[in-house]
């Protein structure tokens, strides 16, 4: 594979980990590369502005077809349970780090290309992407990134002018990912799975140095590592849930120890309203659904801590006590922030345990009812300034269901400012969100040469919590035949 002329200003720390970390891999070329989208917004945020990669030149890294200056290529090596069951060899199947940046503050990016070969990881895959997974995480990635979700982003989604074959023929993509990084609890699992302690010392060191400085202050650093992730963990599903946000995949190898959201394969944003809601094919018993999630962080945390039982204390029962304590914080950080969250999204800054009854007596009717979550707590914000519950009422199939709810919740908006309490839930419930109809609706267009609706798609969600007439169309949910029943993995 030719080097490319154009260099990045790459510091390859996970490049320098010993050889069991990873397997060296360069990606496949493909025949007839276009660029769909460059964000050159995150490309001058993460230090690359100064990097020509909106070119020709660029689209040649970008598709993989020649290996950047500084790059050292590779795929990274991690286990993973998933939908519960173990497997202790997954890895990178179709996913290639090119290297790090490192900017003046000492932060570090990743930059991956997913969809671009096979690597020694793929199990007989083709290590290939479908277009239609590509615009997907480029669209609900970039869309997090807006709300203010900690997340991975999209710098770039390429057309790889070949087709893929799965169930068919279908246009084949390669989609450039920024991470803080891309270890996962499954990264420390494949060397626990192995009993390679001394390689999952030299991870957790990388992890605290990279991520948790201020474990490694700690005198039980590992201790202080655990208890960094589950807090960044239970305070990110929090996060997910007060947009209605579904992962559907939320398996040990797709939880980011940094804290962000990785792997948006089947996820998605909740039209109507319902718990136990899920979207993915292959989530057949619902492990993963809506109010799932924090329970499975909390599983996942837990096969997390295990891996560091053994650095954590020689004396193994000392280790599993020292670990529960941490892990048994998690319910109460997590629920805290789901009360923040909820009793912000219906105008109370500072929320009691009596204003989460009045959230969850809220969510009870809306599932009842089978409401749309976004319009419901947009048009509550609609319904304080206006003194009209109308349009709130017109979302219930019997309007009257909701009118005791409201009568409590004016009661309790008494207590506090109007205008504050609006600007607030103006603050905290978008009005647009990636749905699922509309993503789908620009992905076809796409698999038929039409890029409008996804470019569309991508700009108005960048500013979610404004109005934009133009868009207007993009704000109502799906009419009966426009619903998308499940979402599948981009494999």
């Amino acid at each position: 594979m030719p080097a490319s002329a154009i260099s990045f200003p790459f510091d390859n720390s996970y490049a320098r980990l010993p050889e069991a970390f990873f397997q060296s891999t360069k990606p496949t070329p493909v025949r007839a590369p276009t660029m769909i989208r460059y964000n050159t917004d995150l490309a001058d945020e993460i230090g690359l502005g100064t990097v020509p990669l909106n070119s020709s030149e660029g689209l040649t890294i970008l598709s993989g077809n020649e290996v950047a200056g500084g790059s050292e290529p590779l795929a990274m090596a991690y286990s993973g349970h998933q939908f519960g069951g173990f497997s202790p060899e997954l890895g990178d199947g179709r996913a290639i780090l090119l290297g790090e940046v490192l900017l003046e503050d000492g932060a570090r990016h990743d930059i991956q290309l997913k969809g671009a070969g096979p690597t020694p990881f793929s199990r007989r895959g083709d290590g290939r992407s479908a277009l239609g997974p590509v615009l997907r995480e480029y669209v609900v990635s970039e869309a997090m990134a807006a709300l203010g979700v900690p997340t991975t982003r999209a710098l770039a989604a390429v057309a790889s002018g070949e087709d893929v074959f799965r169930e068919g023929p279908t246009p084949g993509g390669v989609f450039t990912r920024v991470a803080q990084s891309h270890i996962r609890v499954g990264t420390f699992q494949w060397f626990a799975a192995r009993q390679d302690h001394a390689h999952l010392k030299i991870l957790a060191e990388y992890v605290i140095a990279r991520h948790y400085p201020e474990a490694g202050q700690q005198e039980n650093s590992c201790l202080g590592l655990l208890a960094g992730v589950v807090e960044r963990q239970a305070k990110l599903i929090a996060h997910w849930m007060q947009f209605g946000f579904i992962h559907g995949v939320m398996n040990t190898d797709n939880m980011s120890v940094a804290g962000e959201t990785i792997d948006y394969g089947p996820c998605a944003f909740m039209d109507h309203f319902h718990p136990q809601k899920k979207f993915s094919s292959i989530d057949h018993q619902g492990r993963y659904a809506f109010a799932n999630q924090g329970p499975m962080g909390h599983w996942n945390l837990a096969r997390f801590a295990e891996t560091l039982l053994p650095l954590m204390d020689t004396n193994s029962e000392n280790a599993i006590k020292q670990a529960t304590e941490v892990l048994d914080r998690f319910d109460g950080i997590h629920r805290a922030e789901l009360t923040k969250r909820f009793t912000a999204k219906i105008g109370i800054a500072e929320g009691t345990t009596e204003d989460w009854s009045l959230v969850e007596t809220l969510l009870g009717l809306m599932a009842e009812g089978e409401v749309d979550f976004t319009l419901l707590f947009r048009y509550l914000s609609r319904a304080l300034e206006s003194d009209s519950d109308t349009e709130v009422s017109g979302l219930f199939p019997e309007p009257a269901a909701i009118n005791g709810w409201l009568k409590q919740w004016r009661t309790r908006l008494m207590e506090v400012d109007h205008g504050q309490a609006v600007r607030l839930m103006r603050r905290m419930n978008p009005v647009f969100i990636p749905r699922n109809h509309r993503i789908e609706e620009a992905i076809q267009a796409a698999y038929r040469g039409d890029f409008a609706p996804f470019h569309n798609l991508n700009d108005l969600l960048q500013k979610p919590f404004s109005e934009q007439p133009e868009f207007s169309e993009y704000e109502t949910a799906p009419a009966p035949h426009e619903v998308v029943q499940a979402t599948f993995c981009g494999t």
